[in-house]
């Protein structure tokens, strides 16, 4: 280590033209790259230590194509690949994911997070298409395209380090069939495009006020959804569902300025590298938390578990896998997998507000709708002419409320009503619950109940709890 140090401060030092004052190294993460943050009296740099020499070789190939093309990637300043280390641009400590364990809270997924997530989502198709232009995929690492043998490694892995770690029963030639037809399924979609392959929230920095993309050294040729799958259904993310698919279709949006596509057809395969995505993230976790006994690989398990029940009760894949979905099935139907690495399934409560001219809100979790209450009763203040342009979330609207209505008492009945629901599905260990709040145009009324709902229950219950104004996102 000592010869590493002084290597990488001599590489740091030559091009700063400054004595290096410190030499910290960062925690690790997935991956045996060791990184170390250099800092002189004026700038700072990352080094990076890495013994295996392909890998190293392509993402330095790949950064500097992609800067070329103006992408915002780090920067490389020197590179020693006898020696297993280089020096690249330090990007600070704030990743996408960081970032979204500060923020989102209590099962909210705060506007400005979702504004990041349609800043990657806009980006994403250029990085994939015109970024992936002229690039020289010989320098791709350890295979230059997400080919069927790439497939049958990941599902492999998926077979002896997640199931049979697991111990969840299988036929195993059955099973192999499946992989087989699988795998020739997605191989039908379009694999021309960049495929980042490991594209989620800790491989994203926020620097500068704007996205960055790193760890793309594993890159090669393949189909588009692959990657939307990375980030969508990135485990330990847990974006609701209802933002998964705005995101979804804010990135079919952009990928049509780029391409000429068929939405029906693009989405066919899209679940099925959802598939794909979700086994080869849990061959991981099983890799690194059951067998190298990392406790916080495991705790991802319980989410890549729920987007696999998701999936399983609300997508039908155009091909008949028999044994693989009652593979998965076994998987969402063990308690143990639901719960490992200290994860528990907790109650979410997703609290409405909606007009009941556009129709009741559906039920996204498929378990059949929830509470739905009427607030018009209550005296309007979208009648007044001050109060027309304003919401139940504005405070001269709140003070009206308060004021010049019995919403108060209307709400204690409500709180009447559900806490007993509440404590109910807790104890029975349910997991969704849907309480609505209807008014005529779903911008004051229902708005103010729905958020005044959300705050009881959080400051009553050990829950999460997620508040959707339905009219308002529209607008």
């Amino acid at each position: 280590m000592s010869s590493t140090k002084a290597l990488i401060t001599k590489m740091f030092e030559r091009w700063s033209n400054e004595p290096a004052l410190s030499f910290d190294p960062l925690p690790q993460s997935g991956s045996y790259r060791e990184y170390f943050r250099l800092k002189s009296e004026t700038k700072s740099a990352l080094g990076v230590l890495n013994p295996d020499r392909k890998e190293n070789i392509a993402f330095i190939g790949f950064s500097k194509h992609f800067r070329k093309q103006g992408f915002d990637v780090p920067e490389i300043y020197d590179e020693e690949l006898d020696h297993s280390i280089y020096l690249i641009q330090d990007l600070g400590d704030t990743t996408l994911y960081s970032f979204l364990t500060q923020v989102y809270k209590n099962g909210i997924f705060p506007k400005n997070l979702i504004d990041i997530y349609k800043q990657v989502v806009a980006i994403m198709p250029r990085f994939q298409v015109i970024a992936g232009r002229d690039l020289n995929y010989s320098l791709c690492y350890p295979r230059s395209r997400f080919d069927k043998r790439s497939m049958m490694w990941d599902l492999n892995y998926f077979k002896y380090y997640f199931l049979k770690l697991a111990r969840v029963s299988f036929d195993e030639q059955e099973l192999e069939d499946d992989f087989q037809k699988f795998s020739d399924f997605l191989l039908t979609a379009n694999c021309n495009y960049f495929l980042y392959r490991d594209f989620q929230s800790r491989n994203i920095m926020l620097f500068s006020g704007k996205p960055y993309f790193i760890d793309y050294q594993g890159g090669r040729k393949g189909a588009l959804q692959y990657d939307l799958a990375s980030l969508l259904y990135d485990s330990k993310a847990d974006i609701p569902q209802h933002i998964r698919e705005e995101l979804l279709y804010e990135y079919m949006k952009n990928l049509h300025t780029v391409i000429d596509f068929n939405e029906k057809e693009f989405l066919g395969y899209f679940w099925g590298y959802v598939l794909i995505r979700i086994m080869q993230a849990m061959g991981s976790y099983g890799f690194r938390g059951f067998y190298e006994k990392k406790e916080h690989f495991l705790k991802s398990i319980p989410y890549a578990t729920a987007n696999l029940e998701w999936i399983l009760s609300h997508i039908q894949l155009p091909i008949n896998l028999p044994t693989l979905t009652n593979v998965l099935k076994s998987i969402t139907d063990s308690p143990k997998l639901k719960t490992i690495g200290g994860v528990k399934n907790r109650l979410k409560v997703t609290v409405n507000s909606f007009a009941y001219k556009r129709g009741i809100p559906a039920d996204r979790t498929g378990n059949g709708g929830g509470f739905v209450f009427d607030c018009r009763a209550i005296l309007n203040p979208g009648r007044y002419e001050k109060y027309k342009n304003l919401t139940g979330n504005d405070a001269p609207v709140i003070d009206f409320f308060k004021t010049e209505t019995n919403i108060d008492e209307f709400l204690e009945n409500v709180y009447q009503v559900i806490d007993p629901s509440v404590e109910n599905y807790i104890a029975r260990k349910f997991t969704d619950l849907m309480v609505n709040f209807g008014c005529t145009g779903g911008q004051h009324r229902s708005v103010y109940c729905a958020n005044a709902f959300a705050e009881h229950l959080k400051s009553k219950f050990e829950i999460l709890v997620e508040v959707r104004h339905l009219v308002l996102e529209n607008e």
